[in-house]
């Protein structure tokens, strides 16, 4: 295929600023998918992307259109697969960026712009929407330009809904994206940028071709992993995988090699021939860094091993989740896991417990702090419980993010004083319009984790939009909280928060615990420990047993004698008894703000 005619681009934006209903019709009007065939977000393949009508996983699909062949990636909105973005835009010439009509810039569009920029792509720009009553494009469009620079006549109006302006739409993606560039004779190069796992072909891993030809039924080595594997099979999606005979430098497809080894087929593994194959390796991917740690449980505890290898196998199909075994005296044995945030978490506990068949007890989500002992040395700490004892602490430093925040005006004071609560610093206030606001905070990750997107909506009745990235770490008087039941400590409910924020956390989880642990035949009291310092109690009453029943008339002595025996006996119980803690109560104990 002649390079002049292919086009390489993502569909980039902010989450529900109709990426997905773009593609749909992008889809119907080439003709690539049959009117009856068609539905509503036709490339979001998981039942979890319908149910959330988010897009979670990047989709590439090749469509036709005059002549020209668009190798088209549908990429997520939210900030927390941003990783997905980055690694879609790898193998792409350009984007098109949508706005909406309706709403204008938000955080996450000036991101997935500012990384299109820094991958040197064409940017077109289209304001989606313009069907509903409340668009306004011209002043949006406007606003893109005094932004983002990109002259507001050259900005597509479309309906991605009703179709219009969508053909003005791909002529222009022909005229101002580039072709690709390579060369057919080189020695092959290409990139793998995604990977899924199917349980009967095996690895199925989605490659650009950057030089070079990849036929079907050559031998491949893999230059990371060093392991050469037959192509069975090659082809594109269209959207259905269609079998080629081969595929040639810029195009766009996917390889079935009969891998079963999760890991010989990563995200930005160089592929080219066994012999007389290409020395240099393509740059591939940095790793992304985990924002927040949880540990992630079996309920039962013999599905430790089925655990592993699904995560495994979910990490091939989500590079960002890293994961390392743990065990815990409460929980038995399990993962630690890292997320790019909290929707990352979400999203993937659900996907393993879905598509795995597993039933998982999540720990409460904690960050990576720095802790410099008294000796100088430094330590990395995601799990509390790893947490050096007070007196070998000289101090410990926090993960810092840069928070952005785009909201109308009226909103401006409820949104500072929320970053004012979660120890935030101000850095800058702009006005990108009148009427338009973009609020610039340094915030400590542990006060964004927990519920900071929704306290952010709330308050901005679901107008405000943000936007984060790492800055850094910073000193912060932090101490670990630990649970203790009947003296024991509870390493599930141990936590590492501000020495201000330590006696409300003491004490809200020993309300909620008294509420879910279920009476014993003794006291057991729930405390909230410092080191040795009790911040917090609460008592579980024990079950009672009228043992005087039995005992009617004569001296008084009698029943004292009675209850000395029930006291000792308690006592005795009291100091060899276990307290059992269902699985549902870490559940529903660490969901604090329900």
């Amino acid at each position: 295929m002649e390079l002049s005619r292919i086009r390489n681009f993502s569909i980039i934006a902010h989450i529900d600023h109709g990426k997905s209903t773009l593609s749909d019709r992008i889809l119907e009007i080439t003709g690539a998918v049959q009117a009856r065939d068609m539905k509503a977000q036709y490339l979001d393949t998981m039942d979890l992307e319908r149910e959330r009508g988010i897009t979670i996983k990047a989709q590439n699909v090749r469509v036709d259109w005059h002549g020209h062949v668009f190798h088209l990636i549908d990429t997520p909105g939210h900030v927390d697969f941003g990783y997905e973005v980055s690694r879609s835009l790898a193998a792409c010439e350009g984007v098109v960026l949508v706005v909406d009509a309706a709403q204008g810039i938000e955080a996450q569009t000036l991101a997935n712009c500012y990384l299109a920029l820094e991958h040197d792509l064409e940017i077109v720009a289209c304001l989606n929407k313009i069907d509903l009553p409340a668009a306004d494009p011209d002043r949006y469009a406007m606003e893109i330009e005094n932004v983002l620079g990109i002259p507001a006549e050259d900005i597509l109006k479309i309906s991605a809904k009703t179709g219009q302006g969508i053909p003005e739409l791909l002529d222009a993606i022909i005229d101002r994206i580039p072709a690709p560039q390579g060369d057919a004779d080189a020695p092959l190069q290409a990139l793998i940028f995604d990977s899924q796992f199917d349980q009967y072909r095996g690895v199925v891993s989605s490659v650009r071709v950057m030089n070079g030809r990849m036929m079907s039924g050559s031998r491949l080595h893999f230059m990371q992993t060093g392991a050469d594997h037959d192509a069975l099979e090659i082809g594109c999606r269209r959207p259905v995988p269609t079998p080629m005979a081969d595929l040639g430098p810029g195009e766009v497809g996917y390889l079935i090699a009969g891998i079963k080894g999760v890991g010989d087929a990563r995200s930005g593994e160089t592929i080219t021939t066994a012999s007389k194959g290409a020395t240099e390796a393509l740059p591939g991917y940095m790793d992304p860094k985990p924002m927040v740690f949880s540990g992630l449980f079996p309920i039962d505890g013999d599905d430790f091993e089925d655990l592993r290898d699904a995560l495994g196998k979910l990490k091939l199909n989500d590079a960002s989740i890293t994961y390392t075994p743990e065990s815990s005296g409460a929980l038995g044995f399990g993962f630690r896991c890292g997320f790019l945030g909290l929707l990352h978490m979400e999203i993937v506990k659900e996907r393993l417990e879905r598509e795995f068949d597993l039933a998982l007890i999540a720990t409460a989500p904690s960050v990576e702090y720095r802790v410099i002992s008294t000796d100088g040395t430094v330590t990395v700490v995601s799990n509390p419980a790893d947490l050096p004892v007070v007196q070998k602490i000289d101090m410990i430093e926090e993960p810092i993010f840069k928070v952005s925040i785009i909201t109308p005006k009226e909103y401006t004071g409820a949104l500072m004083d929320l970053c004012q609560s979660r120890r935030g610093e101000m850095k800058r206030m702009e006005y990108l319009s009148p009427e338009r606001v973009e609020l610039n905070y340094e915030i400590p990750l542990a006060e964004v984790v927990v519920d900071f997107f929704d306290q952010l909506k709330s308050r901005s009745q679901g107008y405000a939009s943000l936007d984060y990235e790492m800055a850094g770490y910073q000193r912060a008087n932090l101490v670990k909280v630990d649970i203790l039941l009947n003296g024991i400590p509870a390493d599930a409910f141990s936590t590492i928060v501000h020495r201000e924020n330590a006696e409300y956390y003491g004490r809200r989880i020993c309300e909620k615990l008294k509420e879910l642990i279920p009476r014993q035949m003794f006291d057991v009291p729930i405390q909230a420990a410092i080191g040795g310092k009790v911040i917090s109690r609460e008592t579980v009453k024990a079950r009672r047993k009228d043992v005087t029943a039995k005992c009617y008339g004569g001296d008084i002595s009698r029943k004292r004698k009675l209850l000395e025996k029930q006291k000792e006996g308690k006592k005795k119980m009291k100091s060899i008894g276990r307290v059992e803690v269902p699985g549902d109560v870490f559940i529903s104990a660490l969901k604090l703000d329900d």
